[in-house]
């Protein structure tokens, strides 16, 4: 007789919607999630990026059931066990090519950084290719990362954990927001082929000193000497404070979309910059701004922004930025049975988004956080349990 499914968890708004279906496939624990919007008269429900998201889960699954009520705004989603890139299981020829509509107006990091926290749990390697007229690689107005800011200020944290080996993320076609902030049709592919059984468990407590600053000036559809123009306004705040810095400038075309009559039209104009910070003992801080897609701004403000906008980001201190924080917790979590130190500032613990994700970590049954001064004036040590969840198709393997 087969054992009875387990009971899902409830959950209500959409309000971490994406991690708590991530936390959902690791534990596999399903859940049940209502009230999606339900206060909009005009979009109820779930939306196109979620949607989006929801598909990119079943690719990159085995088993999942996923069930969406008629107005969308009631969800059911049953994990299954996390394969990869297999073939016959989403995947052709060990690659899974997922196209974003052209009415998502989420950058494609929205996707890359919860797909690279299943990555490591996966049976077989993750080789996904973000395609489509829906994939902006640069920051968005919603709050979303660049591309290349998940490529430098992202992935490094996992070596943290013991997961370094044949990681990459190519930018094949490079974007920025388009009209009305929707898609600016790139290409992205993340290559993921590091699998564990079970991260490490860190004990990072000491922030060290800034030692250099490294960065990526990007624009596509126009002239390279606005990228030239970004740069030298960064440089020009960050100078005062650091000698060791260099920023790589990156000039791409705009992509082509084709038009109902037959001609092409040019998507995805604009510049942006991604500045990292690393200090002596690896900790990243990261700082993204981008032109705005209705345009209007000057490359130099939006270099100074940027410089400014890491300046602000280190003076929070502690060994994670608020970027990294949440990856670092989740990957804590799931560790081994053993108690993991990270040592963050006061101000990123006390945000919205780390309490939430510190809840709906205990909802899916791991150990409540133990939180203690740290040796820096305004840093707190988070004490973290491993669940020992782990991968459960390398253990079946």
């Amino acid at each position: 007789m087969a054992a009875p499914l387990p009971s899902p968890l409830r959950f209500e708004s959409q309000r971490s919607l994406i991690h708590r279906l991530v936390l959902s496939t690791l534990t596999g624990r399903p859940v049940h999630i209502s009230k999606i919007r339900t206060s909009s008269p005009t979009n109820p429900g779930l939306a196109t990026h979620e949607v989006s998201f929801l598909r990119l889960l079943e690719a990159v699954t085995n088993g999942s059931t996923i069930e969406i009520s008629y107005t969308g705004t009631t969800l059911l989603y049953r994990p299954g066990l996390i394969v990869g890139s297999i073939a016959g299981s989403g995947a052709s020829g060990g690659v899974i090519r997922h196209e974003l509509p052209p009415e998502c107006t989420r950058g494609v990091s929205y996707f890359l950084i919860p797909l690279c926290l299943l990555a490591p749990f996966s049976k077989s390697p993750v080789n996904v290719i973000f395609t489509g007229p829906g994939v902006i690689t640069s920051a968005t107005p919603t709050g979303d990362i660049s591309v290349d800011s998940v490529r430098t200020a992202v992935l490094p944290l996992f070596g943290q954990f013991g997961i370094s080996n044949n990681i990459e993320l190519r930018i094949l076609r490079r974007s920025c927001t388009g009209p009305e902030g929707k898609g600016g049709a790139g290409e992205v592919q993340l290559v993921f082929g590091h699998q564990v059984r079970l991260p490490k468990t860190i004990h990072f407590m000491n922030p060290g000193r800034i030692k250099r600053v490294r960065g990526v000036a990007y624009c596509t559809g126009i002239s390279a000497s606005n990228n030239a123009r970004m740069i030298e306004a960064a440089r020009g705040v960050l100078n005062s404070f650091i000698n060791d810095e260099y920023i790589f400038s990156d000039v791409s075309s705009a992509p082509l979309l084709p038009t109902t009559d037959g001609s092409s039209t040019k998507i995805g104009v604009g510049f942006g910059l991604s500045l990292i910070a690393e200090s002596s003992t690896s900790v990243i801080y990261s700082a993204d701004v981008t032109s705005p897609p209705s345009g209007g701004r000057p490359p130099e403000d939006i270099g100074q922004q940027c410089a400014h906008q890491l300046l602000e980001v280190i003076s929070l201190g502690g060994c994670a930025s608020p970027l990294g924080a949440p990856v670092m917790l989740t990957l804590m979590a799931m560790g081994s049975e053993d108690v993991g130190r990270l040592q963050i500032s006061k101000e990123i613990v006390g945000t919205e988004e780390i309490i939430g994700l510190g809840r709906d970590l205990r909802y899916f049954g791991a150990s409540g956080w133990g939180i203690r001064d740290g040796s820096n004036d305004g840093d707190v040590i988070v004490s973290v349990v491993g669940r020992g969840v782990g991968n459960v198709g390398r253990k079946i393997a």
